[in-house]
């Protein structure tokens, strides 16, 4: 098992698999029946979701499907099986290759709950928006029935759900540290991150009869091994990043387990190299680092934040090291990232013949979330932003993989003229980010060596290249195009580097704004925002000076819609109070609001679960930061974000005394809130208790993985 850091085999340069010879389904099969029709007797690959099944690269299972169908594969689709038994996971005849399990575009915790832990009334991934079509983790739950109806079947788990459980994590619902999710799902093999590549070369040397224990050193793949492989060099991870001494004092790293038995599997030779960093940099390939043991993470939020530190440090590409983790009596080895696509690479996959439309099971029904994006455009993957709180970075990298222009104006066209619901509007030219297309380090080989989370923080890095060209191009042509009316960019946009070109922020504004654009400057303090690794407010107020400066020359009345994120770690009581000041001086209102949420592995969940700033080295003298955790304190945040909703007035009222500002009640303009509570609005003191009550119950008994959510903000009419 070795690894090459900088190159991999193209993604179409495998000899087709055999079944190639029956052609193209028009989509994916979901009944036997359909089966039939394409005269299958079996499926090679069977892959499992949580969300319906929508034929457009924009879901995951549809656009790994059609891969693996370039590829010669015959895949089946379950969607949203019933999870009570198996039959629904025998469905579609047992799978040749193995079962592909993902809990959907959304991870099925965040998908069922809110911030809050309040079961959610919808489900923008399922027919008609109904809730309740999928599991708490389901992952696990799919994997489980999948083993159960065929046992000898190989299990892959993956999507953002196993993504960002790879390694043991911390979990907002239950409130502890919890194994990996190979290990209670019981698969066989977890991929991680952008799936493509790695999934073709597990099917092919499925196919050509390897056994799915054999599949090891894959990258952007996570599987057990019985010992360190010969010729391995192991580096503990203490000798990277200091956590200070274990409290209670114990070795964080011992192999007994609980009954201090030497599991059968380690290796009493196992050779760990400490310090000597000239062997490190001569068998750099070679070398894996150990994490503290998952019995060590679960009961010691400082290992945690350590071990979440060294992982972060080792997600480029071009320079990740394996890590290996044990878990009780086995060891689970993380293999580096996988190699981004090239934008040939990324053409092909976006060019495969998607039918781009909800499976003709569902009849008329209407899959909200295929209505947001059945019109819109995914021109590139990745960010390179390293905002703590998000699992962009951490699920796709942050080096951007871009499609070419000719690809994008081709899938435009096709949208134009196939979609029966086209009007000429294309709701959105973007990806995880409105603004990074293109963008990259200006010398490869800085960008293979580089460690630093984040190209633009604290400041936008020298060596990142900023030319907004590329996209400007793009956007011309596009709109060009006979029958496309308009445009809309809908993806976030990161104004830091908007900034930097001027004429992108005057293409953008006089053509590409429908009236509202938004973006998310996250907060206005300086301590919520430096734990969130974004820029200062002052550069939100060099965008809109920019963007009010180009919409008056364009004479459109537009505006902005900032984001804030309520309940970050780093963020007390007055930072939020400061933040509803410059929104009533501003004259926003927020419509919703929800609180910051920790996704398992993200830096700020580290944070939140060890109260440190974990972008410094973490020691167990450091200062804590401000974790606003309790249910009062997160909905006073809140509540400073809806500062003028009378029914969060008491609250506000009650917090402002506390700070010693009663100088902000009162019923004038210089005031936040009144000092009257309108007829009809009902002081939420007791909802509060109620829901506590019934808050508190539920956190015995649920857990959860998420991210955060946004707020939707208004401008207050003139």
């Amino acid at each position: 098992m070795s690894l090459v850091f900088t190159t991999a085999p193209n993604l179409f340069s495998y000899r087709k698999y055999w079944a190639k010879r029956f052609g193209v389904a028009p989509s994916l099969p979901m009944t036997r029946a359909e089966m039939d029709e394409l005269g299958w007797d079996s499926c090679d690959v069977i892959l499992v979701t949580g969300d319906a099944y929508i034929d457009h690269p924009s879901f995951g299972m549809a656009l790994i499907g059609r891969v693996l169908e370039a590829q010669g594969f015959r895949v089946g689709i379950i969607s949203q099986p019933d999870w009570t038994s198996a039959s629904d996971f025998k469905k579609l005849g047992k799978p040749n290759l193995f079962f592909g399990v993902t809990g959907g575009n959304m991870d099925s915790m965040v998908n069922r709950y809110t911030s809050d832990k309040k079961i959610r009334s919808n489900d923008a991934y399922t027919p008609n928006g109904e809730a309740g079509k999928r599991p708490d983790r389901a992952v696990n739950v799919y994997s489980h029935r999948c083993r159960e109806a065929f046992k000898d079947v190989p299990i892959i788990i993956g999507g953002i759900e196993a993504s960002l459980r790879r390694i043991a994590h911390y979990d907002y619902w239950s409130d502890q540290v919890r194994k990996s999710v190979l290990l209670d799902s019981k698969a066989d093999l977890l991929v991680y991150g952008n799936a493509e590549r790695q999934v073709v070369e597990i099917a092919h040397r499925l196919a050509n009869g390897e056994a799915i224990s054999e599949l090891t050193g894959i990258r952007g793949t996570v599987h057990f091994v019985k010992q360190i492989p010969e010729g391995w060099l192991v580096k503990d991870s203490t000798d990277i990043d200091k956590p200070g001494a274990p409290m209670p004092p114990q070795d964080p790293y011992q192999m007994e387990t609980a009954c201090d038995k030497k599991p059968e599997d380690s290796n009493p030779n196992e050779k760990v190299i400490r310090f000597d960093k000239q062997i490190i940099r001569d068998q750099r390939a070679q070398t894996v680092i150990r994490l503290p043991a998952y019995e060590a993470v679960k009961d010691d939020s400082i290992l945690y934040a350590h071990a979440s530190r060294v992982m972060h440090g080792e997600t480029n590409p071009g320079n990740a090291r394996p890590l290996i983790q044990q878990h009780g009596t086995r060891q689970l080895w993380v293999n580096p990232p996988p190699i981004p696509l090239t934008m040939k690479e990324m053409d092909g996959v976006f060019d495969l013949p998607y039918s781009r439309v909800p499976h003709k099971t569902y009849g008329a029904a209407n899959v909200p979330a295929f209505e947001m994006i059945q019109h819109s455009v995914n021109i590139m993957r990745g960010c390179f932003g390293g905002c703590s709180f998000c699992s962009i970075t951490e699920h796709e990298g942050r080096i951007i993989q871009s499609r070419s222009e000719d690809s994008i104006i081709k899938e435009i066209e096709a949208i134009r003229d196939t979609s029966p619901a086209f009007t000429g509007h294309i709701s959105d030219l973007g990806g995880p980010t409105a603004n990074m297309y293109r963008l990259a380090c200006k010398d490869k080989a800085i960008e293979t060596a580089c460690r630093k989370p984040s190209c633009v923080f604290p400041g936008i890095c020298p060596n990142l290249d900023t030319d907004h060209s590329s996209l400007i191009k793009l956007y011309r042509r596009a709109r060009a195009l006979p029958g496309i009316k308009k445009i809309f960019i809908a993806s976030g946009l990161r104004y830091d580097l908007a900034v930097e070109s001027p004429e992108y922020v005057k293409e953008l504004v006089t053509h590409h704004v429908g009236g509202y654009l938004k973006i998310a400057p996250e907060h206005t303090e300086q301590g919520p925002l430096s734990k969130m690794m974004k820029p200062g407010i002052g550069t939100y107020d060099r965008f809109k000076e920019m963007f009010d400066k180009y919409s008056k020359e364009a004479g459109k009345e537009q505006y902005l819609i900032p984001y804030f994120i309520a309940a970050h770690p780093g963020t007390k009581d007055e930072d939020m109070l400061n933040l509803a000041l410059w929104l009533k001086r501003n004259g926003f209102r927020a419509d919703q609001v929800q609180a910051f949420l920790p996704s398992p592995m993200s830096i700020a969940t580290a944070m939140y679960h060890s109260g440190k700033d974990t972008l410094h080295k973490v020691s167990r003298t450091a200062e804590d930061i401000s974790i606003p955790k309790s249910f009062k304190q997160r909905r006073l945040h809140k509540a400073f974000l809806r500062y003028h909703d009378p029914k969060n007035w008491p609250l506000l009222r009650e917090a402002l005394k506390d700070m010693g500002r009663s100088d902000l009640i009162g019923n004038g303009k210089q005031h936040l809130v009144p000092t009257f509570q309108p007829k009809g609005t009902v002081d939420p003191a007791e909802k509060t208790q109620a829901f506590k009550t019934k808050y508190t119950g539920f956190a015995k008994n649920k857990s959860l993985s998420g991210q955060k959510d946004k707020s939707t903000i208004r401008k207050k009419p003139r």
